[in-house]
């Protein structure tokens, strides 16, 4: 596709080009912390004032914060699909969730399979939401050692709560490796525990570890020991809420303190981002705040896309660093394998080292897009501040409580709230958005066949959601 090659060409990263992007510290550890459903507004470092995060917050002090950081998708499986492959989760039918338009195909090069073959250790912890078939799980997809969840809203084992209250019942099931067993303590510190086990054993050695909470994604649920901490927190969900969020600020925080610890902090490099917008009026609603964005998960106003990120990396990245470029979930990928020096296939993602360095100007993508048929057929485009947007708003499916889409034209520089529609007014760059959407569509779309995979294209938002099968140890919706 001729409109779009000159975006991707300078996304591409090629085995040979990444050594002097590492230095001064040449191959670090890689951390990758990933929330799911936390609302934009719902950290410390972005002004929330009822949730005490300071050690997630702490990231941004010593490294950097993104202030026009994006999600690739508006919900769980596409944007887990980017940050595994590094590219645009259409490109390999990704659209929905694993259990809808299928797991990330075994012919996609995984970040984890990319990092053991530069000498790297791999772990996990937490939710892959990737694939749950033989073949699709995550010691199959390049990870040495995983002990978590194979999808999502799963209960988050409780004493004296029913187990799975709301989704089935019986004992909550972990899988270590392939092999289901029996959880025998909160989730969130399960897989805190799990990351400061694996640091600990692998100190000495290079390792990536993938840290993937499944809070604060519904069923919302804490502790005891959580929920005393906002007592005064009046509205229950939000109480709940805020007590898992803390719960997740003390996992980072434990973790941070055994690469302390253990001499590895200087050497390792931190990502901390989440899957998408906090879903405030729709699929599974749990307390959390976008604010200062309009929408919701699994819409494409900033609200279901925008994200926290933040980067560390002592004297690699500059501590306080602001940077307001807009960026997305494969750069993570593409930074990471920069900075490992490993070898990759094409990518869509951008080492965003350089930049941060001040060895770059400009930023780093030309334009970003986002599209879901699935859900609603929600779709966007973002070039420099100009914004176009097809989304529908407030309930998931269509009737009164869901607001028809339509194309909207924003400019988040003036509008970061989406309030001014300014279509009528510019409707040449409406067009010219469009029209370099419509040619991203048809190359991922390509690309997707290329594969051997029929890309989703119609929209199924009308239609009775199919009957689920039972799931199976660590997998769910």
């Amino acid at each position: 596709m001729k409109t779009l090659a000159p975006l991707l060409a300078s996304a591409c990263v090629i085995c040979g080009q990444l050594s002097s992007a590492a230095s001064p510290s040449q191959h670090p550890n890689i951390l990758i912390i990933l929330t799911d459903d936390m609302g934009y507004g719902d950290i410390g470092a972005h002004g929330c004032k009822d949730i005490p995060t300071p050690h997630i917050d702490s990231l941004a002090k010593n490294g950097a914060r993104f202030t026009n950081a994006y999600a690739a998708g508006s919900f769980c499986t596409p944007t887990r699909a980017a940050l595994m492959s590094g590219r645009y989760p259409q490109r390999s039918g990704n659209e929905d969730l694993d259990g809808v338009t299928g797991p990330l195909p075994r012919a996609v090069g995984t970040l984890p399979q990319r990092l053991r073959a530069a000498g790297y250790i791999t772990g996990m912890a937490g939710k892959w939401h990737l694939g749950h078939a033989e073949g699709f799980r995550p010691t199959e997809r390049g990870f040495d050692e995983f002990y978590g969840i194979f999808g999502g809203g799963v209960a988050n084992n409780i004493p004296g709560l029913p187990a799975g209250k709301g989704k089935r019942g019986g004992p909550v099931m972990v899988v270590r490796g392939v092999t289901p067993e029996p959880a025998t303590e909160y989730l969130q510190d399960a897989w805190g525990r799990e990351a400061v086990r694996f640091v600990e054993a692998h100190r000495g050695q290079k390792w990536f570890f993938y840290l993937a909470f499944n809070a604060v994604h519904v069923p919302v649920q804490a502790t005891e020991k959580y929920l005393k901490r906002f007592a005064h927190i009046e509205d229950r969900q939000r109480r709940v809420y805020a007590a898992m969020l803390s719960a997740v600020d003390d996992a980072v925080g434990a973790v941070l303190a055994a690469l302390r610890e253990t001499g590895q902090l200087e050497r390792t490099l931190i990502f901390f981002h989440n899957d998408n917008g906090g879903p405030t009026t729709r699929n599974g609603v749990n307390g959390s705040r976008n604010t200062p964005l309009r929408g919701s998960k699994c819409e494409t106003f900033e609200g279901g896309i925008r994200v926290p990120l933040l980067a560390q990396w002592p004297r690699v990245i500059k501590p306080g660093t602001v940077y307001r470029q807009p960026v997305i979930t494969m750069d993570i990928t593409a930074t990471a394998l920069a900075a490992a020096d490993a070898c990759g296939d094409t990518l869509d993602g951008v080492n965003l080292l350089p930049h941060l360095r001040g060895e770059k100007d400009g930023a780093p993508h030309e334009a970003l897009f986002w599209r879901c048929r699935t859900r609603s057929n929600n779709f966007a485009a973002r070039q420099g501040d100009w914004k176009m947007v097809w989304s529908t708003e407030g309930a998931e499916q269509p009737g009164p409580n869901q607001k028809p889409a339509r194309f909207m034209l924003f400019n988040l520089a003036e509008d970061l709230g989406e309030q001014n529609d300014l279509a009528a007014k510019h409707p040449d760059k409406l067009a010219a958005l469009r029209k370099l959407w419509e040619a991203w569509s048809a190359e991922v779309d390509a690309d997707c066949r290329k594969l051997g995979i029929e890309p989703k294209m119609e929209d199924l938002s009308a239609k009775p959601a199919p009957k689920r099968q039972a799931k199976k140890a660590g997998q769910g919706g």
